[in-house]
C-alpha cells in the first residue's frame, strides 16, 4: 500500500469520527469539564483507598469548591495462582473491586453509581522484604487501573456542564 493511500485512509477515518460527534473528553466543553476540580473523594481509611484517591486527584485535580462527592468502597482479595511441588504458592493475583457512587452536593441525589473490577499479579519468590514490596507494588498498580476504569465510567455519565 502506498504512502498516499495510507494518508487518505487516515484522513477518511478522522473525518468519520469527527462527523459522529467524537470530541476529546478533557477538551473545553467536553465531558471531563464537568469533573475537573469538582469531585471531592471521601477521605481514605486504608492504604488502598488512599492510593485510589491519589490517582483520582492526580487526574481530576483537588477541588476547591466541589460539586460532587465520590464515595468509593475498595475490596481486595488475594488468590494463589502458582503452587510448587512443596505446596507453596509462588505467584498471586490481587483481585480488586471498587463500588462507587457519585453524589451531587447541591441536590444530595446520587448522580451515578456502579463498580469496576480488575486484577494484577505478583511473584512470591525471594526474601520476605521482596515479596512485601511486590505485593505493595501490585496494590499500587491495581489502584491505578481501577481509578482509570472508574473515571471512564464517570466521564460516560450524563453530568451537567459547569456554568
Amino acid at each position: 500500500m502506498s504512502w498516499c493511500n495510507r494518508r487518505f485512509l487516515l484522513l477518511s477515518a478522522l473525518a468519520l469520527v469527527a462527523g459522529c460527534g467524537f470530541a476529546p473528553a478533557y477538551a473545553p466543553g467536553g465531558a471531563g469539564s464537568a469533573l475537573m476540580g469538582r469531585v471531592a473523594v471521601e477521605a481514605p481509611d486504608t492504604r488502598a483507598t488512599y492510593l485510589l484517591t491519589q490517582e483520582i486527584e492526580t487526574r481530576l485535580g483537588r477541588p476547591a469548591n466541589p460539586r460532587y462527592a465520590l464515595i468509593p468502597v475498595v475490596t481486595l482479595n488475594t488468590q494463589a495462582m502458582a503452587i510448587n511441588r512443596n505446596n507453596v504458592a509462588s505467584r498471586f493475583n490481587l483481585l480488586g473491586t471498587v463500588a462507587y457512587s457519585l453524589r451531587d452536593l447541591e441536590t444530595g441525589a446520587i448522580v451515578t453509581s456502579g463498580d469496576v473490577t480488575s486484577f494484577t499479579g505478583y511473584s512470591a519468590t525471594g526474601t520476605t522484604v521482596a515479596v512485601q514490596a511486590a505485593e505493595r507494588d501490585a496494590e499500587a498498580r491495581l489502584m491505578a487501573i481501577l481509578a482509570d476504569q472508574l473515571l471512564i465510567r464517570l466521564l460516560a455519565a450524563d453530568l451537567p456542564k459547569p456554568e
